[in-house]
């Protein structure tokens, strides 16, 4: 095994199985600072998260990741825009594999994830979506195709079920005290 590997995994575990669970804000936030490729300002990720790859995952400024989120950047990238929100239990994946493959053979792609875009409780987003600025994912939405800017989409697979205004001002100013 490839020492880079070997410690990529050790870092991985490091923060995924003992700093994710530290009720120290400031700790986990300069860990992460180190470990993923971005972390922007103003960030508030809570605890229990978990990141694989942390190279691969670039965060915008004012992002809110709550509790129990997976991030998976094993072998593709995530990439945020500011403002966004991502509800507790939220997976983004970037890895899967092709069923139809007859050694099961790896598939994935890169997400992106545009600004002031919210995903709610629960959502999963599959590998190779592009969430457009302003969407909004329901909860418990699974994400398959790319969802265009200002839309909000719900269900299995998600499906557009409204717009979302475009006229968004906010900037996410959260921090959780023990979280």
């Amino acid at each position: 095994m490839k020492a880079k590997v070997v410690l990529g995994s050790l870092l991985s575990y490091a923060y995924n199985a003992i700093l994710s669970y530290l009720p120290i804000q400031a700790l986990r936030r300069s860990y992460l600072n180190c470990y993923l490729l971005r972390l922007g300002k103003n960030c508030d990720i809570q605890m229990r998260c978990r990141f694989l790859n942390g190279r691969k995952i670039s965060i915008g400024n004012r992002n809110v990741i709550n509790f129990d989120c997976l991030l998976d950047g094993r072998k593709f990238s995530i990439t945020t825009g500011n403002d966004v929100s991502i509800g507790p239990e939220a997976t983004i994946l970037t890895l899967g594999h092709d069923p139809q493959s007859p050694d099961l053979a790896d598939r994935g792609g890169n997400v992106v994830i545009g600004d002031r875009a919210w995903i709610a409780y629960r959502a999963t987003i599959l590998p190779g979506v592009t969430i457009g600025e302003g969407a909004v994912v329901a909860a418990g939405a699974i994400v398959t195709k790319n969802v265009e800017p200002f839309t909000i989409v719900a269900g299995n697979p998600a499906r557009k079920i409204g717009d979302r205004n475009k006229c968004l001002e906010y900037k996410l100013n959260f921090r959780s005290h023990l979280a």
